[in-house]
């Protein structure tokens, strides 16, 4: 499986806390864990050419993993035309945090997808809401962050395919943390912890999730579908 994780890498270069808890990027650190899964991984950020998206990478790429906060405008449009593509043609794509207000996420919920947040040093309880799916394997009925930026509702999303997790935050506000869709032959899921600040991405509940997801929404052995003008299929035209 090759996974591809791509971030705006801007804070890092910018505020000093988020280049000392990441000092080789949040993509660097979400590609060094994923390593531990035995897949082949690459990293891109924003300011490479082209994004780093070229459509050599992105058509070998099995699952992309997609962080941005502060630049998301600056993505070109062309880009995520491309990136588009190949989600509906059955490439896996996960949305980590803030990345929900992307070019990309966006385009592919055809909604805002705003919502409410607040950045203060509040416990996240993200709760299990469906503990068969294969993304929460491994895990207990929560997970409990100490530190984490507040998401609430309403979170102008379509109904997800699936809910996997729902948070609770010590404010009283509630979110739909983890949502699951299909688009084309393409698997997306929103996972919302990672603010820049925390160090999230170090803890291993969040590492598993991330993991199992990753192979939940690799889809790359799906059989591509024949549309347009039929001819009747061989064992009807017979009869």
């Amino acid at each position: 499986m090759n996974v591809l994780v791509w971030n705006e890498n801007r804070h890092e270069k910018k505020n000093p806390v988020v280049s000392e808890i990441y000092p080789k990027g949040i993509h660097g650190a979400i590609a060094n864990f994923l390593q531990e899964e035995h897949v082949t991984v690459n990293t891109a950020t924003l300011d490479e050419d082209e994004h780093g998206l070229t459509e050599e990478l992105l058509n070998k790429t099995d699952v992309l993993i997609w962080w941005g906060h502060i630049a998301h405008d600056e993505v070109q449009d062309e880009i995520v035309e491309r990136v588009h593509k190949r989600v509906l043609d059955g490439m896996g794509l996960i949305v980590l945090h803030s990345g929900h207000f992307s070019k990309i996420f966006k385009k592919l919920m055809g909604t805002t997808c705003d919502l409410k947040w607040r950045e203060a040093d509040e416990k996240e309880r993200l709760w299990v809401v469906d503990p068969s799916h294969p993304i929460t394997e491994g895990l207990g009925e929560y997970i409990e962050l100490e530190k984490e930026e507040m998401y609430g509702e309403h979170f102008d999303i379509p109904s997800p395919d699936e809910l996997v997790f729902l948070s609770w935050f010590e404010g009283g506000e509630v979110f739909r943390s983890g949502a699951a869709y299909q688009r084309g032959k393409g698997k997306v899921f929103y996972f919302r912890p990672g603010h820049e600040t925390y160090p999230t991405y170090y803890n291993q509940d969040i590492q598993r999730v991330i993991k199992n997801a990753v192979r939940w929404v690799n889809n790359a052995n799906t059989p591509t579908p024949v549309y347009g003008n039929a001819k009747p299929l061989e064992a009807i035209s017979k009869k």
